[in-house]
């Protein structure tokens, strides 16, 4: 088993992150495997080198380690791009012009105004990749995607959660993702493609990831499909939510690690407070 820890560095970790790293190592050591960390970077508008210090220190802290060096996404822009041309290549992406506002009124006209479904509608669906202009993004084209990849791609889940084997369901993955940017115009490629082609690399048998990603995966799994690359699986795990309900965000400082470790708590006190048990012996 090798699992892997991707946090991006935009802002302290929370005690969700905790959770979902804490998990991913747990569940290698259980079954002696390996934990990996990886920095997501690419979105280097946002990401800094502090944030990233920040996150060294508190996973180390945590009592985590890994092998060296970490695998940063900002040095392997070459290997997204090839991923992108392939699938380029494959006449299953094109070129999108549309700016947001444009694409939430193309969405609500049909609703009179009213929002509609954060999918886009493909607005600039069957332009040439020859036509695409340095300011485009670049698009899946997902029917197209689905007809080359062919019946019978499934992807296994292995709990909390939910488990099982489970195929693919074109008209959910229509209607919840659609037509989703694999290249962004300002950082040359989306979380989408990068994840996908960082696992193989990586070699990550499980993903180990929060419930809030559990709706990319038939896409995620549609990628590794098209691009030959190898299956892992899926073990997605509840979220640490406030006392509303709601999802913590990295803005949440009364709940970032940095901070209640200033207020005298121990790894192990983490460890309660996302209803972990204690540490697993080394």
């Amino acid at each position: 088993m090798r699992t892997r820890f991707a946090p991006s560095p935009t802002g302290r970790l929370h005690l969700g992150h905790a959770f979902s790293a804490l998990t991913a190592r747990d569940l290698a050591r259980a079954a002696g495997g390996e934990f990996l960390l990886r920095i997501e970077d690419i979105d280097t508008t946002r990401s800094r080198p502090e944030y990233e210090a920040a996150i060294l220190a508190d996973l180390r802290w945590l009592g985590l380690d890994w092998p060296e060096p970490v695998l940063r996404q900002s040095e392997h822009r070459p290997r997204y791009a090839a991923a992108l041309d392939r699938l380029g290549a494959m006449g299953l992406t094109y070129p999108c012009s549309c700016t947001r506002a444009e694409i939430r009124a193309a969405l609500s006209a049909p609703q009179e105004g009213a929002p509609g479904p954060a999918v886009y509608p493909g607005t600039c669906r069957g332009r040439p990749m020859a036509a695409r202009r340095p300011e485009d993004a670049i698009r899946l084209d997902l029917a197209a995607a689905l007809e080359t990849a062919g019946p019978g791609v499934a992807f296994t889940e292995t709990g909390p959660l939910l488990s099982g084997t489970h195929a693919l369901d074109p008209e959910a993955m229509r209607a919840n993702l659609g037509d989703v940017v694999l290249g962004r115009r300002d950082i040359g490629v989306a979380y989408h493609l990068a994840v996908v082609v960082d696992d193989a690399a990586q070699g990550i048998s499980h993903v180990v990831r929060g419930a809030d990603l559990r709706e990319a995966t038939p896409l995620h799994r549609l990628l590794q499909a098209l691009l030959g690359l190898p299956v892992p699986l899926w073990h997605h795990h509840r979220l640490i939510r406030d006392e509303s309900g709601g999802r913590l965000a990295k803005r949440d400082d009364a709940r970032a690690l940095a901070t209640l470790r200033a207020a005298g708590a121990t790894p192990e006190d983490i460890r309660r407070l996302v209803g972990l048990a204690p540490s697993p012996a080394p």
